[in-house]
């Protein structure tokens, strides 16, 4: 095999269907566009959500709450997750993702205080709750915002 005789697979690419190529093409004249109207129209069209003038359904349905719009998500984890890791060791949003704890780092990880920890843990994550924190430094670790 050479260089100069490598071919894609059959099939692999496909031509470009011609429109507005005469009527023996299938696609002649209006090109499947069609007989006038907006949509006939070269940069015609309408816009997603657009409803002919209608009120939009998303303007329509009611709105419950606040949506703060600056808002972070974070990967929450129990203090008590913390102890599948090694002691000793430091702890990332990285480190907790490869180790299967979280499955995505979202906006940044909290350290929650539910449960208890055993290890010496450095944990440099982007919050902590304050009994979270607590119980790591109590348990001979540090609680590092990043």
């Amino acid at each position: 095999m050479e260089l100069h005789s490598l071919k894609p697979a059959e099939g692999a690419r496909k031509q470009p269907t011609r429109k507005g190529r005469g009527p023996g093409s299938g696609l002649g004249k209006t090109a499947g566009r069609g007989h006038k109207g907006q949509k006939a129209r070269s940069g015609g069209g309408v816009r997603p959500g657009f409803e002919g003038g209608q009120m939009p359904l998303v303007q329509r349905v009611p709105k419950r709450g606040f949506h703060n719009k600056w808002g972070r998500e974070f990967a929450e984890v129990n203090i008590s997750d913390l102890n599948k890791l090694a002691g000793d060791s430091v702890v990332t949003a990285e480190t907790l993702k490869e180790a299967g704890i979280i499955k995505n780092i979202k906006d940044g990880v909290k350290i929650l205080g539910k449960g208890e920890i055993d290890k010496s843990l450095t944990v440099q994550v982007q919050a902590f709750s304050k009994s979270a924190a607590e119980k790591i430094v109590a348990a001979g670790g540090k609680a590092e915002v990043v």
